[in-house]
Order: structure tokens, then C-alpha cells, then sequence
């Protein structure tokens, strides 16, 4: 029987590659929310997921009749259904411009991964891909500070769950980093690869993208 006619426990779709799915797994883990995970193939889909996302893209959540797909859709509903410990500031400026930080990431960065780890993709497009990408995360590397553990301040954050994935795939893309000019975000990285969270919301796939 499929999940959509029985009662179930929280369902997360997700592939073991993918960077929406791992932003969303960071969430679960941080929030230590109980769910049943299944491992998508993208090439021969479960018939579930089509039920929760008739696109047959991941992430998707299913909780008991509400389905829902898009990572920061996914994201926000988590913050709000299980608030400790809250991933979005609590006042209505600081939580506008997390969300706008979150836009600028999911255009300057997330859609350009998706290029340079995207099959069929023209190695031109994908190697521009690849520049535009290490030139942005290095023009924004002057707005992590010593002075602060994560992105926005000292509170991880929803907008963490969303660069973290990026960062921890450059081995994997082929992506270099100068040292001088990155030293505020080689510390960040570490900060938050070191947390407990991010370490369990890995898979086994994406374990092997870096290099510890």
C-alpha cells in the first residue's frame, strides 16, 4: 500500500547527492526530528514520490496528508512546525534579510552547481559555470568574520543550511579555493562541518565528496 493511504510517520524523499535534499536533511538533523527517509533513484522514480511531487523532483516531505516539495519551502515548514531550535530570526528585518541572503545563494550559487554537476551540460557552460561560482563564494568571503560562528551571527541558521551543502561539494567540482583571501571562510567551514548535525545528515555519497 502506498504511504498516501495509510497513517505514517514523516516521509523525506531525497537523492544522496543532491544539495537540496542534503539542506534539507541538515534541518531534520539539527531540529532532531524523527522521519523516514527514502533514497531516491532519479532514473526509475518511486511511485510515492510521484503522489507527493508529480514532478518527481526531491526533496519531497510528506507529512500525514500535506505534501510539499522545493527545499526551502520544505525548510521554512519544519522551522515552523518543530520551532526549537528556531533556524530563522525571530524579528521581521533580520528574518527578511535571511531570506533575501537565502535568494542570493539559490541564485549565485545552488543554480550554478546544478550546471557544473548537471549530465549533458556543454563543458563551455560548464566550466563558466565553474568560475562564476569560485568568483562569487571569494566575493563573498569578506562577509564571514571572525567575530561570528556562522553566517548571520553566532546562530546557525537556515541560510547555513543552504551554503553548508555548496561548500562541502567544491572538492567534488573541482573547485579551489586561494588560502589568503579565504581564511574567515575556511574557518566558517569548519565550524559547521564539525557540528554533530551536519556530520549525520551526510550519505554515503556525499561523505566521499570531500576530502577530511
Amino acid at each position: 500500500m502506498s504511504i498516501s493511504g495509510r497513517r505514517t510517520p514523516m516521509v523525506l524523499f531525497s537523492n544522496s547527492s543532491d544539495q537540496y535534499s542534503h539542506r534539507v536533511r541538515l534541518v531534520l538533523r539539527e531540529k532532531r526530528i524523527a522521519v523516514k527517509e527514502i533514497a531516491v533513484d532519479l532514473v526509475n522514480l518511486d511511485e510515492d514520490l510521484i503522489v507527493a511531487n508529480p514532478t518527481g523532483e526531491v526533496p519531497a516531505l510528506v507529512d500525514r496528508d500535506l505534501q510539499l516539495y522545493h527545499s526551502i519551502v520544505i525548510m521554512e515548514y519544519l522551522d515552523e512546525r518543530y520551532p526549537h531550535p528556531p533556524l530563522l530570526p525571530i524579528y521581521p528585518v533580520a528574518r527578511a534579510e535571511a531570506r533575501l541572503m537565502i535568494h542570493r545563494i539559490e541564485q549565485e550559487w545552488a543554480l550554478r552547481v546544478d550546471v557544473i554537476a548537471g549530465k549533458g551540460i556543454r563543458s563551455g557552460k560548464r566550466e563558466q559555470a565553474r568560475n562564476e561560482l569560485r568568483e562569487s563564494i571569494i566575493a563573498f568571503a569578506h562577509h564571514f568574520s571572525d567575530q561570528r560562528k556562522f553566517f548571520l551571527n553566532n546562530e546557525f541558521t537556515i541560510v547555513d543550511c543552504c551554503v553548508a551543502p555548496v561548500l562541502w561539494r567544491l572538492d567534488s567540482l573541482d573547485i579551489t579555493l586561494p588560502p589568503q583571501q579565504t581564511k574567515n571562510l575556511r574557518r566558517y567551514m569548519n565550524n559547521v562541518f564539525s557540528r554533530e548535525s551536519f556530520r549525520t545528515s551526510l550519505s554515503e555519497v556525499e561523505e566521499e565528496m570531500r576530502s577530511v
